[in-house]
């Protein structure tokens, strides 16, 4: 298990900075932290790192992102009161702690990372025979590591990628969290609890062990959690003696499943920048327009009076996320009797897209015209996650013995 629920409400996530922010992240990403915000501890940062895995020889692209990536998330809402927001390459606890895991971290788990062998079939075009593309995910498990964030909102395809943290944080307190008088302590730490709390831990702690009751062990982490007359160093020791195992340094993270983005591109394809079928979220409302009248439709509406299957048109993809019951059975009804035409059909698409964006290009404008507020928030959030990150590598380098 190697868990720690003092971590557990707390949730890291990241976005590469490889261009504009479409629609597609707007409701595959950003909506579920515009959610996350408001009930969990959230830390979100431009991953400038990782898009050099891929990026390497076009970095142009990459520092002419990151800043407008930050733009169009608190355009979009994501505020800095409730998130802390920063810049991966400007916290190098990042890079230390990615260098003290991949001395423990065995060749073969990078290896099988499915991602891996996907992305390089994908680019084929580009020479990933590199390091930094074999060790990426091990950066991300240094990115939720360095936080020991208790929760990371992933897609399905990045499961695997959590997995890896979890093997990752288990060996590395497998081989660092043995301390030699490791029993020594965690018996006299239980003694500061008082002796109504330790009888307490004491006697949930046998009844996990033994019977490997799973409410015993709740209970007795809730007492833990509720202590404030112990170290935090002894609290892990005894989150770790609870399960019979040894000092929890890092905590293992749980994938947060997101909900797979329903967001098409123009072409009925995934929404990809790759595919040139986007929607950007600072997007003109004239080139809107153009982008969505201009869309392909059932191929069967050569004329207009021929009727169509709303079912193979990638507009009826848009009304399935933006119009509402009244207007999908406006569109069904129309297409399948050619009672409307394609423009028509578009136009309530082309007036709730308008209506989503509009405010978020409003903000937008604002914030860069205000160029100095921005970059307040990036060096406040990059000092608080620094804070944090040092926090952790204290702890690390300690158990190492490099401290």
């Amino acid at each position: 298990m190697n868990t720690n629920p003092s971590q557990n409400n707390r949730v890291l996530s990241g976005m590469r900075p490889t261009g504009k922010l479409h629609l597609g992240h707007l409701h595959g990403v950003l909506h579920n932290w515009l959610e996350l915000q408001h009930t969990h501890e959230c830390f979100f940062f431009v991953a400038d790192w990782h898009a050099l895995t891929t990026e390497y020889d076009n970095t142009q692209i990459i520092s002419k992102s990151v800043t407008e990536m930050v733009v169009d998330w608190l355009s979009a809402g994501v505020s800095p009161s409730a998130a802390t927001l920063f810049i991966q390459s400007h916290v190098p606890e990042h890079a230390e702690l990615h260098l003290l895991l991949s001395m423990i971290t065995p060749l073969g788990w990078l290896e099988r990372v499915p991602t891996y062998k996907d992305q390089q079939e994908k680019l084929k075009g580009k020479d990933l025979a590199t390091y930094g593309f074999l060790g990426y995910p091990l950066l991300q498990s240094a990115d939720i590591l360095a936080y020991k964030a208790g929760n990371v909102p992933v897609g399905e395809d990045q499961v695997a990628h959590v997995e890896l943290t979890r093997e990752v944080a288990r060996r590395f307190n497998y081989i660092y969290g043995k301390e030699s008088d490791f029993e020594e302590k965690a018996k006299l730490a239980i003694s500061k609890m008082g002796k109504k709390n330790a009888k307490l831990y004491r006697e949930h702690r046998k009844r996990f062990q033994e019977k490997g009751d799973p409410e015993a062990l709740e209970v007795a982490q809730a007492l833990l959690e509720s202590q404030q007359n112990i170290s935090i160093g002894d609290k892990e020791r005894l989150f770790g003696y609870l399960e019979g195992e040894g000092k929890i340094i890092l905590p293992e993270p749980q994938a947060l499943l997101t909900k797979a983005s329903k967001m098409p591109g123009l072409d009925g394809q995934k929404m990809s920048k790759s595919y040139n079928n986007t929607i950007s979220l600072r997007e003109e409302a004239e080139l809107v327009e153009k982008k969505i009248r201009t869309m392909p439709t059932d191929p069967a509406r050569v004329k207009r009076t021929d009727p169509g299957n709303p079912e193979k048109c990638p507009v009826w993809q848009f009304h399935e996320i933006y119009s509402s019951e009244d207007t999908r059975s406006w569109v069904k009804e129309g297409c399948t009797t050619a009672g409307i035409g394609c423009i028509e059909c578009k136009q309530p698409v082309i007036d709730a897209v308008e209506l989503e964006l509009q405010p978020i290009r409003e903000r937008a404008i604002e914030y860069l015209e205000d160029e100095a507020t921005v970059q307040s928030i990036i060096k406040e959030g990059c000092e608080e996650a620094r804070d944090v990150a040092r926090d952790t590598l204290d702890d690390v380098r300690e158990a190492i013995g490099l401290s």
